[in-house]
């Protein structure tokens, strides 16, 4: 068989194993959450993003309308 026709037989083998595994992957993590539920495990409903700071001492950039409340001017 000529090595490029094998080539891309491999690589098709190669990219549907991975779609398999990844779907079983899926499979597993949902029967977890599922038995977790079954069981009472308490888990977080949702993600709670944290602040990132805007300047890299840690502050945060003041809006515009905060500006104004404290009689500062706009940077």
């Amino acid at each position: 068989m000529h090595p490029e026709i094998l080539r891309e037989l491999s690589s098709q083998r190669g990219r549907e194993m991975r779609d398999r595994a990844h779907r079983a992957a899926i499979v597993r993590i949902a029967s977890r959450a599922r038995r977790a539920r079954r069981h009472g495990v308490a888990e977080a409903d949702e993600f709670v993003v944290p602040a990132v700071p805007d300047y890299v001492d840690g502050s945060f950039r003041l809006h515009p309308a905060d500006h104004r409340a404290r009689g500062l001017r706009r940077p």
